[in-house]
């Protein structure tokens, strides 16, 4: 975050001096709140779905909105010497609880699939959403995700090995979790990953022999194997391919299905994809709220939330009705509800920036990315004939489990995540800024003085 500049807006820009130098993260954090009470008490509360003016900002999502810069104001990483017992963290709650009890009392929830959260639009779980409209404006998003040859050209995100294993079974345990119904070892989860998941995963990754009948093709298949799928969705290094993968650096044996709209045909999918882009949903607002009323020792009430995901998401509630959440101390809901946030928001923009003001970059440290190939197999495990597997391919016969599987990584170069260096929790200020500004201090840690943590 760079603070302001300047505070109070200037009447006459011809004789005000405007360049006056940085004012403290914490005036900066106290303006914000400040215009943002401002804007609330003059925005109509609610904007129905139905109003001409949905799409403009009311005050429910001002109120949100307030309630989650609040929660990086009391973030560590803006408290790095005091990361949870600072005063900002009550600030926090109140705001958040606020948010929380309004929003739902004006019909917020969430709806009942997870899968329409995006593709249903203006339903009751969008706080805040950018309007697409086709032709008069739309977005890429499924130009980016979809598998190349459903698309026009190479996906360019897909999931990794790591966050595929980090969905839960469907009791809401990891699968190596011995504790678990659906414990497995890495080899016997490996070759059977798709089986007995969080339905969340189901909803939001497309995997070699899914079911993913995309631009109107019932009952497709989509495939990953080298020799079988189309050069623009395969990955691995079958020798008895004969032609290699070229997807090895980019691709991991996974594509993103969460918020794809499949009835685009391939030749639309690059200007007819018109979404509404979500800002906010009213699930992010439940786990701003879990997350501070955790960090005011209210315990119940964030783990009622998280709760109330997974019973959405599908998860089986368990014996204790907890929904394999397992936490009974502060330190252990915190990582219940950041897991529940990177799956929950997933392909939503949110896991950088949750691990920069949880200042958790180091869990990046020294890490790999991975994927999976798909080898297809004859029923005594043998590998199948290309040719034959190809032809059983072409009528979408090949199921998942007449597959193995192997770990890849990603890039095939070896190259890893080395240490994240701290300076990555608060970025350099622009050279351009600082060009226009010689009273602009540069951020320290990149050569300046300006301390942009509250102090």
């Amino acid at each position: 975050m760079v603070a302001c500049r300047i505070l109070k807006c200037h009447k006459n820009l011809e004789k005000d001096d405007l360049n006056t130098p940085r004012h403290s993260t914490l005036e900066c954090f106290q303006f914000i709140v400040e215009d943002l009470n401002e804007a609330i008490s003059l925005l109509p509360e609610t904007i129905e779905k139905s109003s001409e003016n949905y799409g403009k900002i009311d005050g429910n999502f001002a109120l949100a909105f307030k309630a989650k810069v609040l929660l990086y104001k009391a973030s560590p990483q803006f408290n790095p010497t005091n990361p949870y017992g600072n005063s900002y963290w009550n600030e926090a709650y109140e705001a958040n609880k606020q948010a929380y009890e309004q929003l739902k009392a004006n019909g917020y929830g969430l709806i009942d699939d997870y899968y329409n959260i995006a593709l249903e639009e203006k339903n009751k779980e969008t706080v805040f959403a950018v309007i697409n409209t086709y032709p008069n404006k739309v977005a890429s998003y499924d130009y980016g995700v979809r598998p190349g040859s459903e698309s026009r050209g190479a996906a360019s995100a897909v999931p990794t090995w790591e966050f595929v294993k980090s969905f839960p079974m469907i009791d809401g345990k990891s699968y190596s979790d011995p504790s678990s119904a659906y414990y497995k070892t890495e080899e016997q989860f490996l070759q059977s990953y798709w089986k007995d998941r969080d339905p969340r995963f189901e909803k939001s990754i497309v995997w070699n022999g899914k079911i993913y009948e995309v631009s109107g093709k019932a009952g497709k298949r989509q495939y990953t194997a080298v020799g079988i799928a189309a050069d623009l969705d395969n990955f691995g290094t079958n020798p008895a391919a004969q032609t290699p993968s070229e997807n090895l650096n980019r691709y991991s044996g996974f594509f993103i299905l969460k918020n794809s709209k499949l009835s685009l045909k391939q030749t639309e999918v690059e200007t007819q994809y018109d979404v509404d882009y979500i800002v906010m949903r009213f699930a992010e607002v439940m786990l701003n709220y879990a997350e501070t009323a955790n960090e005011m020792g209210d315990l119940a009430t964030a783990m009622s939330l998280l709760r109330e995901i997974r019973q959405r998401a599908g998860i089986l509630p368990g014996n204790d009705g907890n929904y394999g959440i397992i936490a009974s101390t502060k330190e252990q809901m915190r990582d219940a509800i950041l897991a529940e946030r990177n799956i929950e928001l997933c392909f939503e923009g949110h896991r950088f920036w949750d691990l920069r003001r949880l200042r958790k970059l180091h869990l990046l440290d020294n890490t790999t990315k991975h994927g999976i190939e798909a080898i297809a197999i004859n029923p005594d495990g043998s590998e199948m004939d290309l040719g034959i597997a190809s032809e059983l391919a072409r009528t979408y016969q090949l199921k998942e489990e007449n597959f193995k599987y192997r770990v890849l990584q990603v890039p095939n170069s070896g190259a890893k995540v080395n240490i994240v260096p701290d300076t990555y929790y608060f970025f350099p200020v622009s050279q351009s800024v600082l060009d226009k500004n010689p009273k602009i201090e540069q951020n320290k840690d990149w050569g300046g003085t300006f301390d942009p943590t509250i102090h």
